[in-house]
């Protein structure tokens, strides 16, 4: 009896540690994980009960980074034409409003807007003057600098006066925002010397718009 109670002893031993083992034997998925891991653009997903990303990769998300947009350089070169509102007084000149339409290589901005104003003492006088081309939801935006004159053929009206200088772009919107660069304008017109009065110009513009 002592020897046949040893043998099952060994044997219920046996069967106690196989289940033992079995239940310590569960399947690895039964609670594992997944992580993602990231090495420049590529990406991998390692699933193990306490995943590690190989060497040379992190668990962190690189940031996605966008450069901007190239400055370019691009011509400019037109011809407008359209009409000028005049006021005149005994010392003063003053265009209170420009509208005109472009044709050329003007890069869809077709439509001319803008004022000046000057107090002629001679046949050539500086004046003051900006405005805006636009189209299409873009514009810049000019002035003319120092070197803008007016200059009148005739010392009194009925006279035509010619334009000449350059305008500086101080801006725009759209592509053109925060344009710059320097465009050359000479234009003509005709008076009659009206207190009030319309005057048809034409207006050549040329040069480089700077786009940031």
């Amino acid at each position: 009896m002592t020897k046949n109670y040893s043998k099952k002893a060994k044997v219920l031993v046996l069967l106690t540690a196989a289940i033992f083992i079995v239940a310590n034997s569960v399947p690895a998925n039964a609670a594992t994980k997944t992580i993602t891991c990231y090495k420049g653009t590529v990406v991998k997903k390692v699933t193990e009960a306490k995943p590690k990303c190989p060497t040379g990769y992190t668990t962190t998300k690189p940031k996605v980074t966008t450069k901007p947009a190239a400055a370019a350089t691009v011509a400019f070169s037109g011809t407008y034409k359209g009409n000028l509102a005049i006021i005149w007084g005994d010392s003063f000149l003053q265009i209170t409003s420009v509208t005109g339409k472009g044709t050329g290589n003007v890069l869809g901005l077709t439509e001319m807007s803008g004022s000046a104003a000057a107090a002629p003492v001679g046949i050539c006088d500086s004046f003051d003057a900006k405005g805006s081309i636009g189209g299409g939801g873009n514009t810049i935006n000019v002035a003319f600098d120092t070197s803008a004159k007016g200059c009148a053929e005739d010392e009194s009206a009925p006279t035509t006066i010619k334009v000449t200088g350059n305008a500086q772009i101080t801006g725009g919107t759209g592509k053109y925002a925060g344009a710059t660069g320097t465009l050359k304008v000479s234009g003509v017109f005709s008076v009659k010397g009206g207190a009030k009065e319309t005057a048809a110009f034409t207006m050549d513009v040329s040069g480089n718009i700077n786009t940031k």
